[in-house]
């Protein structure tokens, strides 16, 4: 189960594309945590903000305003050539394309090694090479697979290369950006699984991006529903899903597809239209409603919110 030790905390971060009229602020006061061994989730439509976040915590992406911590150590802005180092060792990306994210020119031995090769992180040829066969086994790909390069694999083994390559860095923190949505509807349970049963055998845990509702129940523990840069509903998955407040929140779970298709042919669909809120004269920000669910809203908001959740309870 994970602890409620904070591993990472994201405060107030903005970050902003651009200069005079081509500024574009693409995360706009976002703040959360991640707990250690757990799952966090951050779902929304695409262009919502959710990789800049990530490539945020990476330091690819510079934040403008707030700070990053982890385990207590700001690594956001000017950071020391140690702390860099930890950050690399400690926090790993799985990238979306399992295709584009990989060294086509070069073995799966070099490209599961690459991390080790950048932090020295082995003392001989013959550590690195039992560490890259360990980390294939773990993925379930035959260490022979190695010699071969990445064109000659499917989706889903390129996905498993990728994983690999994260795993053999022994991670902390793993962000996975929308590792399934690339990969063939088959194999996605697949790589799903796989990703629970190496956070069970390593004590990983995952920041989870992903535009799927349906799998994020599925996966997390606790979720940020994110809209244009901001983050509008959080909390307990369960709670989420169960006691859904924001309006963007409720048309994203009205759109998940439904297996019967009945169900599916006669369910609502709900629109989210901005202009239901009306903050002309008070500043939204992030409310509990009730214990580990947040939600976006002024004072007057919040206290429809907490009626509309009286409402909901049985």
């Amino acid at each position: 189960m994970p602890s409620r030790e904070k591993l990472l905390e994201v405060k107030d971060i903005h970050v902003v594309f651009g200069k005079g009229r081509r500024r574009f602020e693409a995360v706009q006061g976002v703040s959360f945590d991640i707990r250690k061994g757990e799952t966090f989730g951050l779902v929304g439509e695409s262009g919502s903000g959710k990789t800049t976040i990530a490539r945020a915590i990476i330091r690819i992406n510079p934040v403008s305003q707030g700070e990053i911590l982890y385990r207590g150590k700001k690594i956001s802005g000017k950071i020391s050539a140690e702390t860099q180092r930890e950050i690399i060792r400690n926090i790993q990306m799985i990238f979306q394309d399992p295709m584009a994210s990989l060294n086509e020119r070069a073995k799966v031995d070099y490209i599961v090694s690459e991390g080790l090769y950048n932090i020295h992180g082995f003392s001989s040829e013959q550590e690195r090479k039992e560490k890259v066969r360990k980390a294939m086994m773990d993925v379930g790909l035959p260490p022979e697979f190695a010699s071969r390069f990445p064109h000659e694999f499917s989706g889903g083994q390129r996905q498993r290369i990728g994983i690999a390559r994260t795993l053999i860095m022994n991670p902390e923190l793993v962000i996975a950006d929308e590792p399934i949505s690339a990969l063939d509807v088959s194999i996605r349970a697949q790589v799903l699984n796989l990703l629970m049963d190496l956070q069970k055998q390593y004590g990983l845990t995952y920041l989870f991006i992903a535009h799927d509702l349906s799998i994020m129940r599925f996966i997390t523990n606790r979720l940020g529903v994110i809209y244009k840069g901001r983050i509008v509903e959080m909390g307990d998955t369960e709670k989420v899903f169960r006691h859904a407040l924001h309006p963007y929140t409720r048309a994203l779970i009205s759109a998940i597809p439904q297996p019967d298709p009945i169900t599916e042919r006669d369910k609502i669909t709900y629109r989210y239209d901005p202009s239901v809120h009306h903050y002309e004269h008070s500043e939204p920000k992030l409310t509990e409603i009730e214990p580990d669910h947040l939600v976006l809203a002024d004072e007057k908001e919040a206290e429809e919110y907490r009626k509309a959740l009286a409402e909901m309870e049985p």
